[in-house]
């Protein structure tokens, strides 16, 4: 058995505990057993489980697994504590708010000689499969990818980072891909914002991605693709699955730790997170450019006449 402890208790880290409290009957998911969880507050037992200190999961020996489940902007120095005293660790998406950040850890992971995994539960979900089998052997001509959603919480980081899951699925379904632009419209007052990227696949059909945010906003994936045969502008339907998309990352996880998973697999999946990450930076630092330009302008144009106002602010 790997003892294993939770980092963080919002909704995901309940979840896991949950989940490690009764895994999945017949599957490596079994050999793990819940030894207690990390949290900033103050908390009684959660479902039976006691609370910990970071100092007691780092030195005790009957813990190899940590669960990081905190806010975004956390993950890097819960990762890298856990990996430094040789744990394994399974982060929730995304792994970093920085490419070169989560170079270093996979680096640190493969030193220690221990498991580093992204959980990716959209990958899992009966939606995305179906939609992923219906594209299969499609040549796409262009596509759109639009996601709305309510108001980010404080520390999800740039809308690339925090929305990296809808990247991962154009990643997943296009190959490998580029950014050839990303600009990014905010209005703090109303915790908007919304970030449009322009993509290409590798052999040059556009992608746009849309990532938008704001209190009261639907939570919806709308798409537009269109391929050589035919055009695809809703997501296609799908039975629930009898197994949950926590659970089914669990069994993942504790598959690689069980040395289940070959390792070409682990190197694509590797290279396909580190790719994303790599992407939603190139965004980031896009937007960066063009808020500096346009602040530029405005400054100027102000200089010249304070009743010219034709700027958007983004």
């Amino acid at each position: 058995m790997s003892g294993a402890v939770v980092v963080g208790v919002g909704i995901a880290g309940w979840v896991r505990i949950r989940d490690l409290l009764a895994p999945l009957p017949g599957t490596a998911a079994e050999t793990l057993s819940i030894k207690g969880f990390i949290s900033r507050r103050d908390l009684e037992p959660q479902q039976g489980v006691n609370r910990i200190s970071v100092e007691e999961a780092v030195s005790r020996e009957d813990i190899h697994v940590a669960f990081i489940c905190t806010e975004n902007k956390a993950h890097e120095d819960g990762i890298r504590t856990f990996l430094q005293a040789g744990k394994h660790v399974c982060v929730e998406y995304p792994m970093t708010l920085s490419y070169k950040a989560a170079v270093e850890l996979w680096d640190l992971a493969q030193q220690k000689g221990v498991i580093l995994h992204e959980e990716h539960i959209e990958l899992l979900s009966a939606e995305y499969k179906q939609l992923k089998k219906e594209v299969a052997g499609k040549r796409l001509q262009e596509g759109t990818l639009h996601f709305t959603g309510g108001a980010l919480k404080p520390g999800a980081g740039f809308l690339g980072f925090s929305g990296i899951s809808r990247l991962t699925w154009l990643v997943d379904l296009f190959g490998d891909l580029s950014v050839t632009a990303a600009t990014i419209e905010e209005d703090p007052s109303n915790n908007y914002s919304k970030m449009t990227a322009k993509l290409v696949t590798s052999d040059n059909r556009p992608l746009t991605w849309i990532e938008e945010r704001a209190p009261g906003l639907p939570r919806a994936k709308n798409i537009n693709f269109h391929f050589d045969s035919c055009t695809m502008t809703q997501m296609p339907s799908a039975p629930r699955e009898p197994v949950g998309l926590f659970m089914q990352d669990l069994v993942l996880f504790s598959g690689k730790l069980a040395g289940h998973v070959p390792p070409e697999e682990l190197h694509r999946e590797k290279r396909r997170i580190l790719h994303c990450l790599e992407l939603a930076e190139k965004m980031q630092q896009l937007c960066q450019v063009e808020k500096q330009s346009l602040g530029s302008l405005r400054i100027s144009n102000h200089s010249v006449s304070p009743h010219v106002g034709w700027l958007k602010c983004r």
